[in-house]
């Protein structure tokens, strides 16, 4: 069910509490049950994380307490998202719009990767393996492709062999990692050049916000991943191979 912009706004009143705004958007909704018994509690999630669970008509919310700050109209709009997310309906365009363009503040981002850096912790094994030396890599492409001025990041293999998801990067603790799934013999050496290349680029090009898309891989990421040597011969391996 849609709802117009001027239903969702609530009175600015700073005493309004998470309970209040929940319960205030499930009447909203028009759901045709009875009201359930909320509980509503920030907590200290290592990022930006909010849940909600339903059982027995009693609904569940922890919301992430770098939104414990945040202004009653954003509250209502993750209410109204989390909530339509248990009852299966779906958000409106303006609860959508609301909550990400607070999400996506500077001041909110930078309160979201000091949650995670505090909070949060990673284990990853050292960069030289049994075949490659991530550090070895990433120093010759920055080199190459970034004339030397991105800052070194924690580079590491991952502790799973994972076949899923092969490299990321985290803005929060600044670090690389590659599967080690990669350390092989039989992983060739463009394959991991690529990858490592690939999350450097995440490292130049943060992620944007596109209205109420996130985009990952910008025009210009794009662009420039084109323009690693292997890149064609990189991507036909990682479709069509396991590894």
């Amino acid at each position: 069910m849609s709802v117009a912009p001027q239903q969702l706004s609530l009175p600015l009143d700073i005493s309004l509490d998470a309970h209040t705004v929940f319960r205030r958007v499930f009447q909203r909704l028009g759901l045709n049950r009875s009201a359930p018994d909320f509980r509503v509690e920030y907590h200290p999630f290592a990022g930006l994380r909010s849940t909600i669970r339903l059982q027995n008509n009693h609904v569940d919310v922890r919301i992430s307490d770098v939104l414990e700050d945040a202004p009653p109209l954003v509250l209502e709009a993750l209410a109204e998202i989390l909530l339509t997310q248990v009852f299966r309906r779906r958000p409106s365009p303006e609860a959508r719009e609301c909550y990400l363009a607070y999400v996506f503040r500077p001041a909110t981002r930078q309160r979201i990767e000091e949650a995670r850096r505090e909070r949060g912790s990673k284990r990853l094994l050292p960069p030289r393996g049994r075949c490659y030396d991530l550090e070895e890599i990433f120093h010759r492409l920055n080199r190459r492709y970034f004339r030397g001025e991105l800052p070194t990041p924690r580079l590491g293999w991952s502790l799973r062999r994972s076949r899923t998801v092969l490299g990321h990067y985290d803005s929060a603790h600044s670090m690389i990692v590659i599967s080690r799934a990669l350390d092989a013999p039989t992983a060739p050496r463009y394959l991991v050049e690529y990858l490592v290349y690939h999350e450097m680029l995440h490292m130049r090009y943060p992620v944007e916000r596109k209205g109420q898309r996130r985009v990952m891989h910008s025009r210009e990421f794009r662009q420039a991943e084109k323009r690693f040597p292997q890149f064609e011969r990189a991507r036909r391996r990682l479709k069509y191979s396991a590894v």
